[in-house]
């Protein structure tokens, strides 16, 4: 009798232990910003409860100013799901449909006539990535277009392979200023931050002001900031508390119907019959039936990542203007643990 209570004494107490040395997300936080890993905004969400929100280091590092949960961080590929969601949504009014060729609405080189809207979202359209091109400053849509007209033909067969393609998501943001006959930026303005009351989002352009901006610094805080023009692909800056608002809006179908939203979440079979793990501008897991979302952005000295349980209404926000630094897979890997 003894030795069972002994054991059950035993067992609580490890059990006690165990609880014990699961740490608070802000913890982990605090832990890689200490260990000069992490500088800037990071906003936690487990079912549905906001459970770390806090900002650390500074906006602009020369100035010695410090970053505030109103400093707007440069999000890169973070604006894909926003270029997503507005295809959508001009599908939604019957502007558009997802399986329309691309080149029914703008002008695109000979090879690329038959490639859809649809593969455009996938990544499966074979459309070259511009990614040499990045260096250059003051990039613009029109550059990437003109640089496509001077290719030859597409990088494969379509939907034969997932390849990620920043250009694809330029074309995107080419059809969404053609068909609603605005710039991307004013449409993007006018039907998803001002309507979600996002303030402290924006698609930069060259007369764009951001007083709480971000600078960008590599990992020895050098600077090494935003500086090319492009939209679709990119362009986005916000913050962890407005992604969260543009989060809310997405799992309440707030913005695209239940069955678009649904579609946004569901993975391509390929030609070959492989499924891409990348749906709209997400991509996308399902592991013992746990399904999540996820995009990261990264361009020179910023680095984004949003994660989303699309079951539990949890999230990961962190976006930093030290992006060298930042190991991003490992920050996401303990943070999961704090939260599942």
């Amino acid at each position: 009798m003894k030795t069972l209570i002994w054991n059950f004494l035993i067992g609580i107490s490890l059990i006690t232990q165990l609880v014990s040395c699961k740490q608070h997300p802000e913890d982990v936080v605090s832990k890689y910003y200490n260990k000069g890993e992490f500088n800037g905004s990071v906003l936690i969400v487990k079912n549905g409860q906001i459970v770390c929100d806090t900002v650390l280091g500074f906006r602009n590092i020369e100035k010695r100013l410090k970053a505030d949960k109103n400093t707007s961080f440069y999000i890169a590929s973070l604006s894909k799901p926003f270029t997503a969601t507005a295809i959508l949504m001009l599908e939604q009014k019957g502007l558009l449909k997802l399986d329309d060729k691309a080149s029914h609405f703008i002008a695109l080189p000979d090879y690329a006539q038959d490639i859809t809207v649809r593969q455009l979202l996938h990544h499966t359209s074979g459309i070259k990535d511009y990614e040499n091109l990045f260096s250059k400053k003051g990039l613009t849509n029109q550059e990437i277009i003109d640089w496509l007209f001077h290719l030859k033909n597409l990088d494969f067969i379509p939907d034969s392979q997932f390849k990620y393609s920043n250009s694809g998501y330029i074309i995107l943001s080419q059809i969404i200023e053609k068909l609603s006959g605005k710039t991307y930026s004013a449409f993007i303005n006018g039907h998803i931050i001002s309507p979600l009351k996002m303030n402290n989002t924006y698609v930069y352009e060259p007369d764009t002001v951001i007083q709480n901006k971000a600078f960008g610094y590599n990992k020895q805080k050098k600077p090494d900031d935003y500086s090319i023009l492009t939209t679709g692909d990119g362009g986005i800056y916000s913050t962890p508390e407005d992604l969260y608002k543009f989060d809310q809006a997405l799992w309440n179908n707030t913005l695209i119907s239940k069955e678009n939203t649904a579609l946004m979440y569901t993975p391509f079979k390929l030609s070959d019959g492989q499924i891409s793990n990348y749906g709209f501008a997400w991509f996308l897991e399902d592991k013992h039936g746990e399904k999540t979302a996820m995009h990261t952005g990264g361009l020179n000295g910023f680095k984004a990542l949003f994660w989303r349980d699309l079951q539990h209404n949890s999230c990961i926000i962190a976006l930093t203007n030290q992006g060298d630094a930042f190991p991003l897979d490992h920050f996401l890997h303990d943070i999961r643990k704090t939260i599942q």
